[in-house]
């Protein structure tokens, strides 16, 4: 493996070093190091078993304890295993991974709920992490494994017997939690009704108390019993509300023939109720003061009213429970039976997450084994797993798996290792097969470099001639441009009366002249007519510059020139003559 402190050569058996000493001294002083950092720290020469068996014990812990979920203090704890691995590894190879102690180090995932709270149950694992110290130090004392096997195999021995412990108390726990549960949403929910119904209200004292005190068996036997959709609730809910409607004038005054009728039956009506909540009969006289409040209201008086939640009631409620809304089986399905943690690092608090109280809509944690840590509302925990304070642990991986893995890769790394240095003898072949050749192919060299060189000097002269031909062309296209420039501003200095010379098409005819009559801006077209204004011809602008530049046309210059001139010319005749 790179970078590993490997012995620079084969060395004798007589001169390997004795590395227990070194690794028992790491573990007694529970460092948290890797083992080959610890190698490469001491003037020592190791063998390569020796550094194998580091790094394959650095390895697989790292893998396993990155990947096995395990709280950070126990982590660090059964991480300095390694030093006892790696000095097993060089002793016994992989004999060192017996069924034992496998199954110990796959154990340890049932502690993956753990966490360092402080308390007897952390605490208890933390001893027994102290008793592994003791076993793992015995054993680099003698020399021999058996103690630390003694040990694991006593941990699966203890842990079977818990485990039926913590499924009776699991038990238990779910069937106390599930019946606190019902007994909750039954309290709670007749709580509610209750707070509902008499807010705001002044009624008789006799009917607030029957309400309170005795109405409240009433509703919350109805609710634990039968739920929240039962006739008997319904019943029970409604009856309360025609206690309140007739106890208060200001409802029961507006329909006097209501009040009659409800009077005459209520009686019989919360007798029949109270019975098949409660399974027995009403009290007897329990209703004698409310039927005195009742035909008091018959007859028109009105009794004393006193606020039915007054300062002397301890009656608390949450209106949050007349509204609580199931939760989806399925969905809940995917988070019961999973470990959760909250906090980051040393500080984190795991959490089990063990039932859904269907009835009160609440999680019931405990810490994995059968231990309650409380309750908490549905809603609330989605909502801290949305905010990401409450996070699930991801899935565990076996020891057993890690260990496969590592061998593979090494396997694997071994394998390719090999091909490497099957392909540096098939190179090294090669290069002696091209050194053999290599003076066969000096003189073809020699040769096609001097035919590079000729070729090369060909290309040479080719690329000048090339570059000279473009670069007489470039001068052709400057010099045709200025011409055709100076061309269009002579076109363009052209005004009316303006004369321009034709050349002759053949040799024996005279060039002619011809003076500019008219000019079209808009389609950049030029009439020319002769002295005599006849003889009419039509140029565009390009032709014209086209003309001028190829000297086919001559512009002799503007009008008034022209005129002047001629005028002289004219004028010295006249004089001649005279």
């Amino acid at each position: 493996m790179p970078d590993l402190p490997y012995p620079a050569g084969k060395s004798s058996p007589e001169s390997n070093a004795d590395w227990r000493p070194l690794l028992f001294s790491c573990w007694t002083e529970q460092r948290d190091e890797r083992v080959t950092d610890v190698l490469r720290s001491v003037q020592i020469e190791w063998t390569v078993r020796q550094v194998n068996a580091a790094y394959l014990s650095d390895r697989i812990m790292d893998v396993f304890l990155k990947t096995s979920g395990l709280h950070r203090a126990l982590v660090s704890r059964i991480a300095r295993l390694r030093f006892w691995l790696a000095w097993q590894l060089d002793t016994r190879g992989t004999n060192v991974f017996s069924d034992v102690v496998l199954d110990w180090l796959d154990n340890l995932q049932e502690w993956r709920g753990w966490s360092d709270t402080g308390g007897r149950s952390s605490r208890v694992l933390l001893d027994q992490l102290d008793s592994l110290v003791i076993a793992v130090s015995g054993s680099f004392e003698s020399g021999q494994p058996e103690l630390v096997e003694s040990y694991c195999q006593q941990w699966l021995d203890d842990r079977e017997k818990g485990e039926h412990q913590v499924s009776r108390l699991r038990e238990r726990l779910l069937e106390t939690e599930r019946g606190a549960s019902r007994q909750r949403l039954a309290d709670q929910v007749s709580r509610a009704l209750i707070g509902r119904a008499l807010t705001g209200r002044e009624l008789p004292v006799v009917i607030s108390r029957f309400i309170i005190e005795d109405w409240y068996k009433v509703l919350k036997q109805s609710v634990w019993s039968e739920g929240t959709d039962s006739e008997l609730y319904r019943h029970a809910n409604k009856l309360l509300e025609w206690l309140v409607w007739l106890g208060d004038p200001a409802l029961s005054d507006r329909d006097r023939n209501r009040l009659y009728h409800v009077g005459e039956q209520i009686g019989g009506r919360i007798q029949d109720v109270w019975t098949r909540a409660l399974g027995q009969g009403l009290p007897e006289n329990a209703l004698a003061d409310i039927q005195t409040v009742i035909v008091a209201r018959i007859r028109g008086e009105v009794p004393e009213l006193k606020p039915a939640l007054g300062s002397g009631t301890s009656l608390t409620w949450d209106s949050r429970w007349l509204s609580l809304a199931s939760v989806d089986p399925q969905q809940a399905e995917g988070f019961i039976g999973r470990w959760f943690v909250e906090g980051e690092g040393a500080a984190e608090q795991r959490r089990y997450l063990f039932a859904l109280l269907e009835d009160s809509g609440e999680v019931l944690w405990t810490n994995g084994a059968g231990v309650k840590l409380g309750l908490q509302d549905w809603a609330l925990f989605l909502a801290d797993l949305e905010a990401d304070t409450l996070r699930p642990l991801p899935a565990p991986t076996p020891f057993g798996e890690v260990l496969s893995e590592t061998v593979n890769l090494l396997f694997k790394v071994c394998e390719k290792q090999q091909k490497q240095r099957e392909e540096a003898a098939r190179e090294a072949r090669a290069r002696a097969e091209a050194l053999r050749k290599e003076k066969e192919a000096a003189e073809r060299a020699r040769k096609a470099e001097e035919e590079a060189k000729q070729a090369a000097l060909e290309q040479q002269r080719a690329e000048v001639e090339r570059q000279r031909q473009e670069d007489e062309k470039a001068e052709h296209e400057r010099l045709q441009k200025e011409r055709e420039l100076a061309a269009a501003k002579q076109v363009d200095s052209i005004g009316l009366g303006g004369w321009i010379v034709l050349a002759a098409q053949k040799d024996d005819e005279e060039p002619t002249r011809l003076k500019l009559a008219v000019k079209i801006s808009a389609s950049r077209k030029f009439v020319f007519v002769d002295r005599l204004g006849l003889n009419r011809r039509e140029f565009l602008h390009d032709e014209l510059v086209s003309g001028v530049v190829s000297g086919r046309i001559r512009i002799l210059g503007s009008a008034a020139e022209f005129d002047d001139t001629l005028s002289r010319v004219v004028g010295r005749i006249r004089v001649g003559r005279n």
